[in-house]
């Protein structure tokens, strides 16, 4: 599938000056993706360094608790504690081959920022993350640990202070820098080629879903449950599976619902759903999860809920604080917050389920994160 598939989605709706960056990158991409040396080096990082394959572990606490077969794709057991590092370990090599002294990434949950630092570490590259000044102050362990990596991490003070405000100021550095900077991307979202490049790193999430479900299952799993922000994480699932009889579903934030309660428009650079008012500018949002915490989301899968091949739901504050604790407590496993919005569709569907169905929660990232700010507010 490429970025054409998206049907009226994505696009490049950029500031003139970006749009050689972007046809360079593309040209690049389309080199490389499929070049052998370019494959074997980024396999071996994965492998290596990064800690794939990741299991899928059979969760015999929820599995009791809901009534069917439940698998959780572990994720949050990767090199840095999230999926993240399968995207930038291959845009950072990318950047490298490209040529490129310096990249930077804007950070919600700080999960991506910390990936990109190990990224830049690993691979000798000067690296920035831009991140919203309110999620400086609630993910302090994650900004630590940018600077530990040695990144320089930037406080963006505009705007609601979130994610949003520090793609805006990532885009910003971007046009002032192209020559010598690659922007790395966190998400599924931004112009044409990022989110074809993002989804093609992450969707070794998917391929090895598929390869462990049928060694223990003998057959494919019914559903498969993620969490969607911008939603790198449930493409990086989803798309090995979108040809087969598989329900995909995401879960969204409920107060940064862009899929439920937005519209069609453009957001940093694509056309996609975005929370937005009648003149057009970007609605506010509201979650306890930084990573969720967006007003727009990626145009494939803006393209899935308008064909109807995925279904999309929320999840609330409380509702995913609950499957936090629940998580925790029924199988040793501390999920992130985002994460924790996926467990938390378990709950919504425990009637609804056979007792031979299997499900799949795609477990993007370890909440060790979250546990300060949540002790805190106890």
């Amino acid at each position: 599938m490429t970025e054409r598939d998206f049907k009226e989605f994505g696009g490049k709706f950029v500031p003139e000056p970006i749009i050689p960056a972007l046809q360079e990158l593309e040209e690049e991409y389309k080199k490389l993706k499929n070049d052998s040396e370019f494959k074997k080096s980024l396999n071996k990082k994965l492998k290596q360094f990064a800690g794939r394959p990741t299991p899928l572990t059979y969760s015999e606490g929820l599995s009791k608790e809901i009534g069917c077969k439940i698998y959780l794709k572990r994720e949050d057991l990767l090199h840095g504690g999230a999926h993240k590092i399968n995207n930038t370990l291959g845009q950072a090599l990318l950047a490298k081959y490209m040529g490129k002294k310096r990249i930077i990434a804007e950070t919600g949950a700080g999960q991506h920022g910390v990936a990109t630092s190990i990224a830049g570490a690993k691979l000798g590259l000067k690296t920035e993350v831009f991140m919203g000044e309110k999620d400086v102050k609630r993910q302090e362990l994650n900004v630590f640990r940018m600077r530990l990596l040695g990144a320089e991490v930037n406080p963006v003070t505009t705007g609601q202070k979130k994610l949003k405000d520090a793609v805006n100021e990532a885009l910003r550095d971007w046009v002032s820098s192209l020559d010598s900077t690659h922007y790395l991307i966190g998400s599924v979202v931004g112009p044409s080629p990022f989110p074809e490049i993002v989804r093609d790193f992450q969707s070794v999430i998917g391929r090895e879903t598929k390869k462990q479900i049928l060694e223990a299952e003998n057959k494919l799993p019914d559903k498969i449950i993620a969490c969607v922000g911008g939603g790198s994480n449930a493409i990086g699932i989803f798309h090995e599976f979108r040809e087969d009889p598989v329900e995909l579903i995401g879960v969204e934030a409920e107060g940064a619902s862009s899929l439920k309660k937005g519209s069609k428009g453009v957001l940093q650079g694509s056309m996609s759903y975005l929370l937005q008012d009648n003149d057009g500018q970007v609605g506010n949002t509201d979650s306890i999860a930084a990573g969720l915490d967006y007003p727009g989301i990626g145009p494939e899968h803006s393209m899935l809920k308008k064909t109807g091949r995925a279904e999309y739901t929320t999840a609330n504050n409380e509702e995913a604080l609950k499957a936090f604790k629940q998580l925790s407590k029924k199988e040793g496993i501390i999920p992130a917050l985002e994460s924790s919005h996926a467990v938390a569709h378990l709950n919504k569907i425990k009637n609804q389920v056979d007792k031979d169905d299997i499900i799949i929660i795609n477990l993007s990232g370890r909440g060790d994160k979250d546990v300060q700010k949540i002790s805190e507010e106890k």
